[in-house]
């Protein structure tokens, strides 16, 4: 079966808002740590942001402080007017008045309250967009692909921009081949697989079937299952997206005598009859001749085939 060399791991790393990138740290072919920073997008616009809703924050607290006063003066209040009205000394109308702006002073606390929370929301949204102008790596692994440059204009929209592309541990590799239907049945994991690719003729890396999908991919009427081959690539001979060429072992004998199949295919030459002509004493001798006889001619023997070959 035929695949592609790919890591165990791949990670697409982006932005998630929009900005300008002021610091690239990185290059390809980089080995990163999980937490490393890889670039940095210009902030100066966010942190604006920022100090404007830590003040919005700080005036929706003095609201609340406000709100608070207010309610203790409505409280207050309705105590006096209460105590009043019982001694038979104001009217039911104006008992009504006090507990009315009692109501209002708790309810404009309520939404004093409600704006804090709107607030700190704020600032922990600005917050985090400043947070997401660092771009860290997510995996410990190798920087496949850079797309990131200085001064490059980032706008995320709908869609998450992809910036890096990075590869975790490219010493164990996976070989995903193409089993036929008429295969598959034949293979199981743990079999072993033998690949080779073109990068290195004549070489064969070992693998072994650690993987098998159940679901099919058909392409032009051809039915064909994914599975999964372990590589080991501890040398990083291998890269990713090579392409390879795989043998699965699905069944060995041992003990057995072997013959090549050209053995078979080899069909032995038939030699044309060679008419020399004798010379010399040597040439004489080999012939049976005489000196005088320089001039007989000599025809050597062919075995011909014969019809049973």
């Amino acid at each position: 079966a035929v695949g592609t060399v790919q890591p165990i791991q791949q990670v697409d790393v982006g932005s998630l808002i929009s900005g300008t990138i002021s610091e690239v740290n990185v290059a390809v072919n980089d080995t990163v740590t999980k937490g490393q920073v890889l670039a940095r997008l210009d902030t100066s616009s966010l942190e604006a942001e920022l100090a404007r809703d830590l003040a919005t924050l700080s005036a929706r607290k003095a609201d609340v402080e406000d709100a608070l006063a207010t309610q203790e003066a409505a409280i207050a209040t309705l105590d006096r007017t209460q105590k009043i009205h019982d001694k038979g000394l104001n009217s039911n109308e104006e008992l009504a008045v006090a507990k009315t702006a009692k109501r209002r002073a708790d309810a404009g606390l309520a939404s004093a309250v409600a704006n804090v929370q709107v607030a700190e929301a704020d600032v922990k949204l600005s917050q985090t967009n400043i947070d997401k102008a660092v771009i860290v790596a997510p995996i410990d692994g190798m920087v496949l692909d850079l797309k990131a440059d200085l001064g490059q204009t980032v706008s995320a929209s709908t869609t998450t921009v992809v910036l890096f592309t990075l590869a975790h541990d490219l010493g164990q590799m996976e070989l995903q081949i193409d089993v036929d239907e008429a295969d598959i049945g034949k293979v199981q994991v743990g079999n072993s697989a033998a690949f080779s690719v073109d990068a290195y003729l004549g070489q064969s890396f070992p693998a072994s079937v650690s993987e098998m999908h159940f679901a099919p991919q058909t392409v032009d009427g051809i039915v064909t299952y994914p599975t999964i081959l372990t590589i080991d690539n501890s040398d990083l001979r291998l890269r990713p997206g090579m392409t390879a060429s795989a043998d699965v072992t699905v069944e060995e004998v041992t003990d057995v005598i072997s013959v090549p199949n050209a053995a078979f295919r080899y069909t032995p030459p038939v030699a044309p009859a060679a008419t020399r002509r004798s010379s010399g004493l040597l040439g004489m001798l080999f012939s049976g001749g005489s000196p005088g006889d320089r001039n007989r001619q000599n025809t050597s023997k062919t075995n011909a085939v014969t019809k049973e070959g």
